[in-house]
């Protein structure tokens, strides 16, 4: 599925970039607002939005005002990305169409179209008759709004009798991937299905680059977890850079490559918090004259960014540089980081680093098994080596 196809379905990429069966509460009692992320881009294309609370299934009343305060409180937030809504399904298989005009109005004013506006329907959808989910999914589409199932326990021939625009793949079948050979299969026969159907996948609870290799080896795009963001991230955050293409698959490869594994080559980084200033940067590399970069990191110590040397330098001691820079998150100068597996060989490391013509010679950042930052690889060093051998 092409991006003009996701563009074309109400969802279209932002500038930002956990999965959860149930409704998750988030710092204070708030919703929790997780980045529904394209997995070939690295862009935000949505918001999925848990509330801590629910309204009653037959109270069209209350639950068209809970979605519409949902709402609200994105659009303080962020008013430009479509959005993912939770709904009941027995709301939905026993709906008249009440329902759907007070929640079209009530959306309305909180700045929001129904096309903007995605239905996930909980997975509570099991035993309710086929007949009235599929009426109410079709008298809510009638009405502009695009429904989503929220679970792939579903009968197949659901897909085609209520035509999803988007369909939740279960964390319990994301965390199988890639080691769980059944649950793998169940994901690409999932995939397969919702290809041939015009649906989209949306895995849910990804937490490594593994998944994330596997997810899109099958054909999935769209994915939200702790991989991306936990459950502090609010729109307009940033998230985590998704692995570049051809350092990841690199990554997933098997260790037979030709060369000593980088381990030899892992020098110790100097990491900052992301919220470090570009003076607190300068003052590391004026204190070390050898350094060659910095990484940014989370509170989990993943690496989010790497600012070069030579080109922070020119930056900030260029006309104005320091006056424009110094004060303000050192972030806005950095790149993003190419990432290789500490237990890697030097000649992939070497493949992976020539993947992006422009950046040949930045360091690589070595990670362990969690994605946390182990250390810097001088791609130089990689050549030398490589070159006596």
């Amino acid at each position: 599925m092409s991006s003009s196809s996701l563009a074309a379905g109400g969802m279209t990429p932002g500038n930002d970039a956990t999965g959860s069966d149930g409704p998750v509460e988030g710092p204070g009692g708030a919703p929790v607002m997780r980045p529904v992320v394209d997995l070939d881009s690295g862009s935000v294309l949505a918001v999925e939005v848990e509330s801590p609370v629910s309204a009653p299934a037959d109270d069209p009343a209350a639950q068209a005002e809970l979605l519409a305060r949902l709402a609200r409180r994105m659009t303080t937030l962020e008013s430009l990305l479509p959005l993912v809504l939770p709904l009941p399904a027995t709301a939905v298989a026993g709906a008249d169409p009440e329902l759907f005009r007070l929640l079209e109005r009530g959306l309305r004013r909180a700045g929001r179209r129904p096309r903007d506006v995605t239905l996930m329907l909980g997975p509570d959808m099991d035993g309710l008759p086929r007949r009235e989910l599929v009426r109410g999914i079709t008298r809510a589409r009638g009405l502009g709004f695009r429904c989503a199932l929220g679970t792939s326990s579903i009968a197949p021939d659901l897909f085609l009798d209520a035509d999803p625009f988007l369909v939740r793949l279960d964390p319990r079948l994301t965390a199988g991937i890639p080691g769980d050979d059944r649950r793998t299969a169940m994901v690409e026969g999932l995939a397969r299905i919702a290809q041939g159907t015009g649906a989209f996948l949306l895995a849910t609870g990804v937490d490594s680059v593994h998944q994330l290799l596997r997810l899109r080896e099958i054909g999935i795009r769209l994915a939200h977890g702790p991989l991306f963001a936990d459950d502090r991230w609010n729109p307009g955050d940033r998230i985590r850079p998704i692995p570049d293409t051809a350092v990841a698959s690199a990554a997933s490869a098997a260790p037979g490559d030709s060369g000593p594994s980088i381990a030899e080559f892992v020098l110790p980084p100097v990491a900052m918090a992301n919220d470090a200033t570009a003076e607190d940067v300068l003052d590391a590399f004026t204190n070390d004259t050898a350094l060659t970069s910095v990484v940014l990191i989370d509170h989990a110590e993943r690496p989010i960014a790497l600012l070069d040397r030579t080109r922070f330098l020119l930056a900030i001691t260029g006309p104005y540089g320091h006056a424009l820079h110094a004060k303000r998150p050192a972030y806005r100068l950095a790149d993003p980081p190419r990432t290789v597996p500490r237990g890697f060989r030097a000649m992939e490391a070497l493949r992976a680093a020539g993947a992006d013509r422009e950046r040949v010679y930045d360091d690589l950042v070595t990670v362990n098994e969690f994605g946390q930052c182990t250390g810097v690889v001088h791609v130089g060093d990689l050549i030398r080596s490589l070159a006596q051998n």
